[in-house]
């Protein structure tokens, strides 16, 4: 009898995490590597929001939490979406997680049954089509191209759905691509869903405050009120207040969505951690100043990479609306050999021969269900971003 669950089986390990774990041992070796390949803003987080931790701790907030989230940030949840996004929730409606890797999954684990699908546009965060599989659901992977700048086309979506669709999973801005959907595009995706009564959207908002331009960000619920009592709005705290480590993840819903979850995380990790939570209420509640400034400095980062990338041989670079990833492709460089004679057959090969040569860690872009492309984190300094874009440039023309 096998000891390792057959869900196991289904579930591959995360790609990002392992090409940051390679660099990480290459640097232990001595290697002089340059990771791009970590979702994670550099910045510090905000003094205002670690004083507001450890004015809990001293303040002794340190006892379990109620498992859906303490009250003052739930309130405090239900207040952002109403000034930031038009959509009127109650405290109750909201419930926090760790991280919000964690409200994903608990939504899929409380909602699917075996066949029961999943609708993801390709590329995709690389945990999505695992967590529905370990929720028992079937990923339904939906193709986008670069020239479509990485996003649903309402047709496709149309297409996708079937009487076995659960949820529409959409991602904006994204991971990987940084695409982001305007008013116009969301609302072509809702007029899609409203039309299906039996299929939910599941939002990932997480990267919500970083779009560059004049570019607006919206989400399905404020675009269509319609979609609202079949809508998860996700969102955290990591990207927007650099607070990564301090895992917190928070969402709002219907009653019966939210309370599913809230028994489901009951029997799993209960409450999130004390602490975070608290710093949490400062970040939504407190100064929103570090937003504009961190933003325009991850726009000056994006405009170096893609203007770089742009100029290395066989590369196209898109200039993705938000979040801090680029997401080019190599297309061009595929059936090409490096010095030593090694053939470069699939993005994954691209990245790998990189990181050997030229000390600069990516992520292949079939990880993401879309290749051949390769996804950069600009979250790092101009300085590295140079340095690390001027090897890319190297690598490529080397390729013959």
């Amino acid at each position: 009898m096998a000891f390792i669950s057959d869900t196991l089986a289904r579930v591959k390990p995360s790609a990002t995490i392992a090409v940051t774990q390679k660099a990480r041992d290459l640097k232990a070796k001595g290697r002089d590597v340059i990771s791009l390949s970590v979702g994670e803003p550099d910045f510090d987080t905000p003094d205002n929001i670690k004083e507001a931790a450890i004015a809990a701790i001293r303040r002794g907030e340190t006892k379990y939490t109620p498992v859906p989230g303490i009250v003052p940030l739930r309130e405090a949840i239900a207040k952002k979406f109403k000034r930031e996004n038009g959509l009127d929730y109650r405290p109750t409606q909201t419930i926090v997680g760790t991280g919000g890797k964690q409200i994903l999954f608990n939504a899929f684990l409380a909602t699917c049954n075996p066949g029961d699908e999943v609708v993801i546009p390709a590329p995709f965060w690389v945990s999505y089509p695992d967590m529905v599989l370990i929720a028992g659901g079937t990923p339904v992977i939906v193709q986008t191209t670069l020239e479509q700048n990485f996003k649903l086309q309402a047709e496709d979506l149309e297409r996708a759905i079937t009487p076995k669709t659960k949820w529409v999973l959409l991602n904006s801005p994204s991971n990987p691509s940084g695409a982001a959907y305007s008013r116009a595009e969301m609302k072509a995706l809702t007029d899609v869903i409203l039309r299906h009564p039996d299929v939910w959207v599941l939002t990932d908002d997480i990267y919500e405050h970083l779009v560059y331009g004049d570019f607006t960000f919206c989400t399905p619920a404020e675009v269509e009120p319609g979609l609202m009592d079949r809508t998860l709005t996700m969102n955290g705290v990591s990207k927007s207040y650099a607070m990564t480590g301090w895992r917190i993840g928070y969402a709002a819903g219907p009653d019966r969505l939210i309370k599913a979850m809230d028994m489901l995380q009951g029997q799993q990790t209960s409450g999130a951690c004390s602490i975070a939570q608290w710093a949490s209420v400062e970040a939504l509640e407190g100064p929103q100043d570090f937003i504009p400034k961190s933003r325009k400095v991850f726009e000056g980062r994006r405009d170096l990479v893609v203007s770089m990338l742009n100029q290395a041989r066989g590369l196209k670079c898109p200039v993705p609306e938000g979040a801090f990833y680029v997401y080019p492709s190599c297309a061009e460089l595929i059936g090409k050999a490096t010095p030593a004679g090694k053939v470069i057959a699939t993005d994954e090969d691209f990245v790998t021969e990189l990181l050997e040569a030229e000390g600069v860690a990516a992520v292949h872009g079939t990880a993401f269900g879309t290749g051949p492309n390769f996804r950069i984190s600009y979250a790092t300094s101009n300085e590295l971003l140079e340095k690390a874009c001027a090897k890319i440039q190297s690598f490529t023309a080397s390729l013959r």
